[in-house]
């Protein structure tokens, strides 16, 4: 409860100082070098949790904060299925494109078969990362930085891995995620990997070394989603860096000292993101070192980054999807939503990239 109430408290206090924030810098005039429209739009209602659409087998896997739970055909936005769980919704969504996971507010663990709820199971934690649904088992990762694996056909629970780490843990979705037949997933600072039928760890590294004079300055949990190239996991750590590993070898490729607090974003040659005051840095993905910078965005709120082809692409507070090339930072093209925040990073599904609003908009593109 300590832990849950401090990550709560540190997610009250980052939100307040937001308010604080020199105003955005205005956009500058584009003509766009590449073409790209909106194919469909679709509404999950108001978003009050940290939702992370899911792309499986041809579907977009979503949810609302009062419990509404969607798959969506990722081409033409038809609804395939949608369900409503009678509750508010903390974290989601998991899935591998039949069974879908998310997590209520009272810490339920829900998990539905073609959009009817199959089993419920109550975790000790609050869950803000969404469930990981692979291998026919649910995995999920508390604030407590507890993992639990569950059973998808019967909910049977199937190990916990729970280790000693900080007091203060981080309101915001970490890492979980599979490589092969291994589970990654943050500990803090800290990548590990787990082997998912015993959840017994067979390899940690650091990504970051947290410095700092309090507890709220150390804290450098994992943010998710990672972002993966090949053998290659790289993720931001709060306010702390920006890292890569090798997770074939379980060792560390390369980590900078940069702060920030939304994911980034990789292709093969280059690592994406934006710190705190919203300048977008691109570092080698071979060595880490800085292979441009853009200010053009400063103070704008910008999501999470998403590498789509030669372009990198990023949301921002005023409901702007900005598309920048991966070689030079330049503007490409922009697109607006509904004027609310996007919130999150935008996900991929084949040609179709789709973001999330503050009001619950889903709005999917297709560049060219």
């Amino acid at each position: 409860m300590t832990r849950r109430l401090l990550a709560l408290a540190l997610a009250l206090a980052l939100t307040a100082c937001s308010s604080d924030k020199p105003k955005p810098t205005p956009l500058e005039s584009l003509q766009p070098t590449i073409a790209g429209r909106q194919v469909w739009n679709a509404s999950v209602g108001a978003i009050a949790f940290p939702m992370v659409p899911t792309a499986r087998a041809g579907a977009y896997f979503v949810a609302g904060d009062d419990g509404t739970v969607l798959a969506l055909d990722a081409e033409t936005g038809a609804e395939r299925w949608r369900t409503r769980i009678n509750d508010r919704l903390s974290a989601g969504v998991g899935s591998d494109g039949r069974f879908v996971s998310v997590v209520t507010r009272g810490n339920e663990v829900v998990v539905l078969d073609a959009g009817r709820e199959i089993w419920r199971k109550r975790v000790p934690s609050a869950v803000v990362t969404p469930p990981l649904v692979a291998g026919e088992r649910v995995f999920v990762k508390g604030v407590d930085r507890a993992v639990h694996a569950f059973d998808v056909l019967d909910g049977r629970r199937l190990w916990t891995m729970q280790r000693p780490g900080d007091p203060l843990t981080l309101s915001q979705p970490s890492v979980l995620t599979a490589f092969g037949n291994t589970l990654l997933v943050a500990q803090g600072a800290r990548l590990a990997a787990v082997d998912p039928l015993r959840g017994t760890v067979q390899w940690e590294v650091p990504l970051a070394s947290p410095r700092g004079t309090n507890e709220v300055e150390r804290l450098a949990d994992l943010v998710g989603p990672p972002a993966r190239v090949g053998n290659r996991i790289c993720a931001r750590s709060f306010q702390s860096a920006v890292a890569c590993a090798d997770v074939s070898k379980g060792t560390v490729l390369w980590s900078r000292n940069v702060g920030g607090l939304n994911a980034v974003g990789s292709d093969a040659d280059h690592v994406f993101g934006a710190d705190a005051s919203d300048r977008i840095t691109a570092w080698r993905a071979a060595n880490g070192d800085v292979a441009w910078t853009s200010e053009k965005y400063l103070h704008r709120g910008l999501s999470g980054a998403l590498a789509l082809g030669p372009t990198v692409v990023f949301g921002d507070s005023e409901g702007f999807l900005h598309f920048l090339s991966t070689t030079t930072g330049e503007a490409q093209l922009r697109l607006p939503t509904d004027g609310s925040a996007i919130v999150g990073t935008p996900t991929v599904s084949g040609t179709t990239l789709l973001v999330t609003t503050r009001k619950g908009g889903l709005y999917a593109f297709r560049p060219n």
